[in-house]
């Protein structure tokens, strides 16, 4: 697996997992995202770009079948 922390308003975090052809996403808004048959270049390509946001929008979202990261923790409040 390959992880990166990137600087951008709208994605906080990416991992690559080469056995899997999977991207996680991580949003700055918490939401986190797997993307399937994902090609490793366009980890890279992701980790590299001026712009990060602007590359997922173009060349990620709507391209690749997605679904929310079943590990991720959602808290609620209780309702009494």
């Amino acid at each position: 697996m390959r992880a990166r922390t990137l600087r951008s308003s709208l994605l906080k975090r990416i991992v690559f997992d080469d056995d899997a052809g999977t991207l996680l996403v991580s949003f700055r808004s918490g939401l986190r995202y797997i993307y399937e048959g994902v090609p490793r270049t366009i980890y890279d390509a992701l980790g590299k770009a001026g712009s990060a946001g602007q590359f997922f929008n173009e060349h990620v979202k709507g391209r690749y079948a997605c679904r929310p990261d079943p590990t991720r923790k959602r808290y609620r409040p209780v309702a009494d």
